[in-house]
This record gives C-alpha cells, structure tokens and sequence, in this order.
C-alpha cells in the first residue's frame, strides 16, 4: 500500500508561483509513474502533469504547458509541480497518485491507471 501526502498548496495573488510536493513512506516514488490531478468544484478531475518510472519521460496538460514543471527529487523520495504565473482558473485541489504498472516510456492524464491517491492540497489564486 502506497500512501501519498501532498503539501504546498495556499491562498495567493494572480502570477505568484507555488511548488507542491507529493511524499511517500514505505515506498520509493521511482519505482512509480505518478501524475498530478486537479479538481475545482463542480468541474471532472483534470490530469495536469505526470512523469513516467521508466525514462522519466513528462506529459502535459495543453491547459498547463508552459506553465507547470512536473520533477523528481530522489534523495527526497518526493515528486514536485512547479507551478509559475499561476491564474484564478489554476483555483482547485491538487493530487498526486501513483501507478503501479510495470514501467513504460508513457504516462496517462486519465487517471485509470492510477491506484494511489494522496488526500490533495488546495491551491486558491486570488486577488
């Protein structure tokens, strides 16, 4: 069992930038291919960006690209979005989750492939 925990999130201005985190215990994050999802209320859960366990390999959102760096940091067993010029629409709960296939040189933003979820940190842009 994979237990993911997401921090970073918070209340800031319109073209601030923000770096959420996903952290795992009892499991190393790069045996996995890991997304980050989002969800605003009312709105289906949107894949943003995800990076796969065999090359590394990254896809993302038309929505996002540009704007949204998606990275590994191994010596802290963590995953990152780096989330730049942040706008009101980026307002929503940001997960990550993992996937435990075996390693192939493409991720899914889906989701189906994803068994793993962590609880989500809540981004809010505001003025």
């Amino acid at each position: 069992q994979v237990q993911l925990v997401e921090s970073g999130g918070g209340l800031v201005q319109p073209g601030r930038s923000l770096r959420l985190s996903c952290a795992a215990s009892g499991h190393n994050l790069d045996y996995y291919t890991i997304g980050w999802f989002r969800q605003a209320p009312g709105k289906e859960r949107e894949g943003v960006a995800c990076i796969s366990s065999s090359d590394d390999t990254t896809v993302y959102a038309d929505s996002v690209k540009g704007r949204f760096t998606i990275y590994r940091d191994d010596s802290k067993n963590t995953v990152s979005l780096q989330i730049n010029n942040l706008e009101p629409e980026d307002t929503a709960s940001y997960s990550c989750a993992a996937d435990p296939s075996s390693p192939q040189s493409l991720c899914d933003l889906s989701g189906r492939p994803y068994l793993y979820w962590g609880q989500g940190t809540q981004v809010s842009v505001s003025s």
